[in-house]
């Protein structure tokens, strides 16, 4: 995700809640908001199964991405959102 210049703090304070939103979410085993560099940010999660992923995505954080997207961040598409499965972890 690519903040806008001027909003770099409000993502990093959107960041901030969505990790008190997940918190509400059992399925949700991790959830890593991270910097990559001044105006660029990622969030990493993790779920037992896909019913989990499912209700993250259906859930509070995304909503509130979705509705806060266009006046934070930079382009942003929904598409953006990608599942994937790791196949090896330590």
């Amino acid at each position: 995700m690519k903040a806008k210049k001027v909003k770099t703090a409000e993502v990093e304070n959107f960041l901030n809640i969505g990790k008190q939103l997940v918190g509400e979410e059992p399925k949700t085993l991790s959830w890593y908001a991270f910097k990559i560099d001044a105006t660029t940010y990622g969030i990493f999660d993790t779920f037992l199964e896909d019913s989990g992923r499912d209700a993250h995505l259906s859930g509070k954080v995304a909503a509130a991405l979705m509705e806060n997207a266009s006046s934070i961040l930079e382009n942003f598409e929904p598409s953006a959102i990608r599942k994937i499965d790791i196949l090896a972890s330590k």
